[in-house]
């Protein structure tokens, strides 16, 4: 056995497996037929809510909708925080 063949089969023997595993994740790549671009889709997530007597659903309507105002209330209250902390600054700048 020639030393030049022993150590590029051993090399071989290590990089084998990741190798072969690398291959057969392009193969798995190439074979993938799907949109990638697609919304979500929220109903999939509230549907569970659609079982529920239409009182309870208004209920969990006005919850979701009060936590919208509210964060939204939240948010505009941090950016004019920051408008008068950056006014402030420049005032004394």
């Amino acid at each position: 056995m020639d030393v030049r063949g022993v150590i590029h089969g051993f090399i071989d023997a290590i990089f084998k497996p990741p190798i072969s595993f690398l291959d057969m994740a392009i193969e798995r790549l190439q074979s993938v037929q799907q949109v990638t671009a697609q919304g979500i889709d929220i109903g999939q997530y509230f549907s569970v809510f659609g079982d529920l007597p239409a009182a309870w659903q208004l209920v969990v309507t006005s919850i979701l909708i009060s936590t919208v105002l509210l964060g939204s209330l939240l948010i505009f209250r941090s950016v004019m925080r920051m408008y008068y902390a950056v006014k402030e600054g420049v005032k004394w700048w």
